[in-house]
């Protein structure tokens, strides 16, 4: 029976799963909000759950296929291959965007705190100084195909009158706050399909 170990491993994650959702759930109990937002795993899952499950379901199909006993006909392989193609034009932009968007930010931390109008950003470490009043302009960009797994990702541009520009993508935190933040500073909005920086 092949599915006789399957059994104790799907058992396993589940465990595993209520576990870590209840540790999540005691420790928000006692941690007070952050205002400090950096590239986390949890985001970073919260990111990739559905591209990462499609591309799963897609690659799912490759070992019985490449691995069967007898000899698979045209129409398996045919079909085998449409559906991993499908499958990785679902998930590959997400994952091509992910990907940029972790280049770009793993090394920045942003501290955004509205109430005490507070913004600074961190790239290695060191805090780039500057001001509201140093910006010149900030260029929004959103996704326009909202029904995809690419649509969570988005960046915003500040653009700086010295001629320095930061870019913060959504791999750090939602966006939108931080925009409304500064709307009184020049902003161009731009909806591409996909949003590549």
């Amino acid at each position: 029976m092949k599915t006789s170990f399957l059994r104790p491993l799907l058992e396993v994650a589940v465990v595993l799963l209520v576990v870590l959702g209840a540790a999540r759930w005691v420790t928000g109990l006692f941690s007070k909000r952050t205002h400090t937002y950096r590239p986390t795993a949890a985001r970073q899952l919260r990111l990739l759950f559905w591209p990462l499950l499609a591309l799963g379901a897609g690659l799912s199909v490759v070992p019985p296929v490449a691995l069967g006993g007898a000899e698979a006909n045209p129409l398996e392989l045919g079909l085998a291959a449409v559906f991993v193609v499908f499958t990785l034009a679902l998930s590959g932009p997400a994952l091509l965007l992910h990907l940029r968007y972790w280049a770009l930010n793993h090394e920045t931390t942003l501290v955004f705190q509205p109430a005490e109008n507070r913004l600074e950003v961190y790239q290695l470490g060191q805090r780039m100084a500057f001001e509201r009043r140093d910006l010149a302009g900030v260029e929004r960009v959103t996704c326009r195909a909202r029904r995809t797994f690419w649509a969570k990702y988005d960046y915003l541009r500040l653009r700086l009158v010295d001629g320095r520009v930061i870019v913060l993508t959504s791999l750090l935190t939602e966006l939108e706050p931080l925009a409304v933040f500064l709307r009184n500073v020049p902003t161009e909005r731009r909806t591409p399909a996909w949003c590549w920086v």
